[in-house]
């Protein structure tokens, strides 16, 4: 009995079909405004239900291409699936914590909070600012650049919808504002925010270019690229004809040339001498090439097995290597 089961179970392993090749790739995009559904990269899973709140992150260089953001990771999360597109929604960014770490040093002061805020469109949001002062302070200066923070995130972020907030957050714009604010109560050295987290969303703004307009511009720049490629590689390829076509037209002018100039200037009775005096001159070993015809010069360059290429003088100069 335990035969035949173990049959039956190697059986119904092998009609077990292949996961891997029921998966499909989506193209994960960043959401519709601010970011205008920018390509941010690749997932790949068996169904949307798969796809569904996958958390994707990336650095801000490699987002936006800002070098001195490396250290800034992005979070974004798929809420829908379109197609082979996957639609995320920004759910937050931090920085690394080794960058943090170094950016504290001994007899600087770090002031830090948290606080959650709501935007303009109803989003909340939890911000953790950090500020890194030039010296040690105080416990109540490090309370008044505290409050002073947070009165500047509540004025600022509610006049803001989130999709202003995210630009703030990640151009600097919104760090800028708070040392402006705090820079009177005591030097800082350093304003980031170092962390937010999206707790709640709120309206959804239906404006900037659909997902059709996208495809189609991404069709559009993807062709004109392949056009300029085949533009270039085709003059490229006239250029090397045409070079070809002026050494061919050389060399042949060059050819007719000296053999009218020969058939002029020799008359009928001197040809049979001419024909004599290569023998004569190399046997005493100073032999006249530049009064033989190009044909001649190729057949002694054939027998001396060295190229037959080029025009006549350089003919002669490599029969009298």
């Amino acid at each position: 009995m335990a035969k035949k089961m173990s049959a039956k179970a190697r059986a119904a392993a092998r009609k077990q079909r292949d996961k891997w090749k029921t998966k499909r790739w989506y193209t994960i995009r960043a959401p519709r405004h601010p970011w205008n559904y920018q390509n941010i990269g690749e997932t790949i899973g068996e169904s949307d239900e798969h796809i569904i709140g996958r958390i994707y992150e990336m650095t801000q260089q490699e987002f936006n291409g800002d070098f001195t953001k490396m250290h800034v990771m992005l979070r974004f999360r798929v809420s829908e699936t379109v197609g082979q597109d996957a639609l995320t929604t920004f759910v937050g960014h931090h920085h690394q914590t080794n960058h943090i770490r170094r950016q504290i040093r001994r007899y600087r002061g770090k002031i830090d909070d948290v606080l959650d805020v709501v935007t303009e469109d109803g989003y909340l949001v939890r911000i953790k600012p950090l500020i890194i002062t030039q010296k040690r302070v105080q416990t109540s200066v490090k309370q008044s650049i505290r409050s002073k923070t947070r009165d500047v995130l509540r004025g600022f972020v509610a006049k803001t919808t989130y999709d202003g907030l995210q630009v703030a957050m990640l151009d600097g714009s919104l760090e800028n504002e708070i040392q402006n604010q705090i820079k009177s109560i005591y030097p800082c050295r350093s304003v980031v925010i170092r962390k937010s987290q999206l707790l709640q969303e709120g309206v959804t703004m239906d404006h900037g270019p659909t997902l059709d307009e996208i495809h189609a511009e991404e069709a559009r720049k993807e062709a004109e690229i392949k056009a300029k490629k085949a533009a270039a590689l085709a003059e490229a390829m006239a250029e090397e004809e045409a070079e070809g076509d002026e050494d061919a037209a050389d060399d042949s002018d060059d050819d007719v040339a000296e053999e009218v100039a020969e058939a002029e200037e020799a008359p009928a009775e001197e040809e049979a001498v001419e024909e004599e005096a290569p023998e004569e001159e190399a046997a005493s070993g100073d032999v006249d090439y530049s009064s033989m015809t190009v044909a001649e010069l190729k057949d002694l360059l054939k027998a001396a097995g060295k190229p037959v290429s080029g025009k006549k003088s350089e003919l002669i100069e490599r029969l009298q290597e």
